[in-house]
């Protein structure tokens, strides 16, 4: 008999992306503990790796080398990623409060958030300097500069080993661009004071044999642009400033009640806090038990502790002690392809120290590369005819992807009888139905995505975002919605928390559009499920399909390819950073794209499920015209076309491409049949109105929008391309 899958009872929620989270993902994915939820809380879709963060500076590292990439890497773990910075946790109501999302429940959690080299309190750094950590803006920062030309001056404040570092990787970088540079390093004490003698000495020495000017037991009194005042009266010009100096912690971890030192949360030799239902690793814990200086090798090593404990945690068994190491291998960047390293007083340097310190990050890296997986169970036999033809040579998508082909839609919709109500207004093959309510005009539609994406607030963001699309595309105003939605197996407390987070982030998007949420339904099956549907009230005339003009010029409001990028996520070769990208887009409303398109757009429809050329198609047949499209002109989101040129498509793409035999096979024409999930309008406006609508989109909020072809006399139903 088959076994149903387990309910799942316990929420594990990890708070930030740190070495010693994602080596516990890694591990979770090669052994899950049933029943229980795994979520990760991190402010993007990549984790820098501190290790090669000077390689990276001094370029010897590409971002992407540099970066773990967090979306395969909770895909691989079977975990929710939410993108947003936790802003507190409430050990009393068993919540985690995040900037970009609902409240989050917890039966148990873990902080890995690391530290910030922000400087509040010295005047003008904020405004002024780049904190060196956290390392992902830093990172980007950084890359930003060292690509420009000219002269360049750089300051570092903090003369530990970091800025040291960071100085001489930043003087090589520079070299290598042939610019010429200026450093500077400055300290309020004696610079490299804490480590021994002779490795304070070798690393002064490269220092000053890269032409690095050292500033120390200097006073910095404010920052101004570009400027650095000291109390002496000089002054210190830089046009890249940034801080290295110490490790503070986040601001909002000692708001939890939880027992801190200097804001650091404090753990036990189990890595628990005051609450043992919260653990804390890396440099944003502090270890009463034994004390040791912020540095990632104790991070690396408290990984498989910590998997250990939060297991057990979750399923009452006995917990581990962590027994941090006296001393470690220190191995410091000298700029070019060399490196110091420094253990129990021995110093040893030289490019074999570069070779040796690069196989052991790229070692580290290669685990997030190579992730677990689990195999495809085979089919059973004996099976009925047609199973495995019906299955496909992919995985079926979600979202608009998932949806029927037109072929078998077009036919199933043949067979039902014509309306037969008065007060009902026929409009074959339009985004909603059109009612006549006691003299109101009412748009009234339905739509519903099954999850392709495991955060439940994110799918109900564009869920009710593409529902809403259609009410938009027909110029009306969005009135009232009810719910329908499907839950996995949960506890009854996971249940609540869940549908809490989807009525919630539903609510906040159709109320910024003007509707209430006046009911719904709710069921458990075996995925999630969100659908709506929506009415709106018409003001002035329907716009439809229909009533195109020739000569009119398409414009559409956002870019194209969640179905190939959503499509290559669940075959684990889309990029972190394209993906959120992608859900980014799909949960951008079209409120003010609908206001300033409706009263000129001849026709009108949002893109959905039959990709742009189908949906091009439809203004057509209903119009009665042909369509050229400009593939050129056509916006695209970021990694879409490079996925494309690889062969990665949706499930339901074979459907959109059929019937266009006119088009030819490229990277860029194939996009054109990629469904869309939460796409944009596409509008047929007059042509000599394009141009200005396309500069008042850019100005409200809609800069991707483009003309993308036009309408003309021809083959009706015809779409070709320039």
């Amino acid at each position: 008999m088959h076994q149903p899958p387990l309910p799942l009872t316990q929420d594990l929620v990890l708070i930030g992306g740190g070495h010693t989270h994602a080596l516990v993902l890694r591990k979770w994915a090669m052994k899950p503990l049933p029943g229980a939820r795994l979520t990760l809380i991190n402010p993007g879709p990549t984790a820098p790796y501190s290790g090669m963060l000077p390689g990276f500076v001094a370029g010897h590292y590409t971002r992407d080398q540099l970066d773990i990439d967090l979306v395969r890497l909770a895909q691989a773990a079977n975990a929710r990623l939410i993108l947003g910075s936790v802003t507190g946790i409430d050990p009393d109501s068993g919540t985690i409060q995040i900037d970009t999302h609902p409240p989050v429940g917890f039966d148990v959690v873990a902080v890995d958030v690391g530290i910030t080299s922000d400087m509040p309190a010295l005047p003008g750094f904020t405004d002024h300097a780049v904190p060196a950590k956290p390392l992902g803006p830093f990172a980007a920062k950084w890359d930003s500069f060292r690509k420009g030309t000219g002269p360049a001056t750089v300051a570092i404040i903090g003369g530990g080993v970091a800025g040291a570092e960071l100085a001489m990787a930043m003087a090589h970088a520079l070299k290598l661009r042939k610019r010429p540079a200026t450093i500077h390093l400055i300290d309020n004490a004696t610079a490299l004071s804490a480590l021994p003698a002779k490795s304070a000495t070798q690393l002064r020495a490269a220092i000053k044999a890269l032409n690095i000017v050292l500033h120390e037991n200097v006073q910095i009194t404010h920052l101004g642009k570009h400027t650095i005042s000291l109390d002496d009266g000089s002054s210190i010009t830089a046009q890249f400033i940034t801080g290295a100096a110490g490790a503070r912690p986040y601001p909002w971890m000692a708001q939890t009640g939880l027992t801190t030192h200097d804001g650091f949360l404090t753990v036990n030799d189990r890595l628990q806090t005051s609450d043992p239902r919260i653990f804390a690793v890396g440099d944003c814990a502090h270890m009463a038990h034994a004390p040791r200086p912020k540095a990632g090798v104790y991070a690396v090593r408290q990984a498989p502790v910590l998997f250990h404990n939060l297991a057990s945690s979750l399923s009452g068994g006995p917990l581990k002690t962590y027994v941090p190491q006296k001393d470690y291998l220190k191995l410091i960047s000298l700029g070019k392809k060399s490196a110091l390293g420094d253990r129990f007083g021995v110093t040893f340097t030289g490019p074999w120290v570069w070779d040796w310190k690069d196989r052991i990050d790229r070692k580290f890296m290669n685990q997030f590369d190579q992730l677990p997986k689990m195999p495809t169970p085979p089919l059973p036999y004996p099976r009925a005819k047609g199973v495995q033809q019906a299955m496909g040579p992919k995985p079926l998508c979600g979202g608009c992807g998932a949806k029927l082909g037109r072929d078998a839609l077009s036919k199933s919709l043949a067979t039902l009888k014509p309306t037969q109500r008065a007060d009902i207004t026929p409009l074959p093959g339009d985004d909603a139905a059109l009612l006549n309510t006691g003299g109101a005009r009412q748009v009234f539609t339905t739509d519903h995505l099954r999850s392709f994406w495991p955060d439940p607030a994110v799918m109900a963001r564009i869920a009710a975002h593409h529902a809403l699309g259609d009410i938009w595309a027909m110029g009306a105003n969005p009135q009232a919605a009810t719910l329908s939605i499907t839950l996995p197996r949960l506890s009854e407390t996971l249940a609540e928390r869940t549908l809490t987070e989807v009525l919630t982030s539903a609510q906040t998007i159709l109320q910024d559009a003007g509707a209430d949420i006046v009911g719904g339904h709710s069921t458990f099956g075996d995925d999630l499920s969100i659908g709506l549907a929506v009415t709106g009230l018409l003001d002035r005339e329907a716009i439809t399909l229909g009533g195109a003009q020739d000569g009119a010029a398409l414009i559409l409001t956002k870019p194209i390819g969640t179905g190939v990028i959503m499509a290559a996520l669940m075959s684990g070769k889309a990029r972190g950073a394209d993906v959120a990208g992608a859900l980014d887009a799909m949960q951008q409303g079209q409120k003010t794209a609908a206001q300033i398109l409706r009263d000129v757009a001849q026709a009108m429809t949002d893109l959905t499920g039959f990709g742009l050329a189908g949906h091009t198609q439809n203004i057509c047949i209903a119009s009665g015209l042909a369509a050229t499209l400009t593939p050129d002109t056509i916006p695209l989101l970021s990694g879409a076309l490079d996925l494309s040129e690889r062969g990665e498509h949706s499930s339901l793409y074979a459907n959109n491409r059929a019937g266009f035999s006119n088009i030819p096979d490229t990277r860029h024409t194939r996009l054109l049949f990629d469904p869309q999930t939460g796409g944009g309008l596409l509008a047929a406006v007059p042509a000599d109105q394009a141009k200005t609508l396309i500069e008042k989109l850019h100005q409200n909020g809609h800069p991707d929008s483009a003309i993308i072809g036009h309408l003309h006399k021809g083959p009706t139903a015809q779409v070709s391309i320039a």
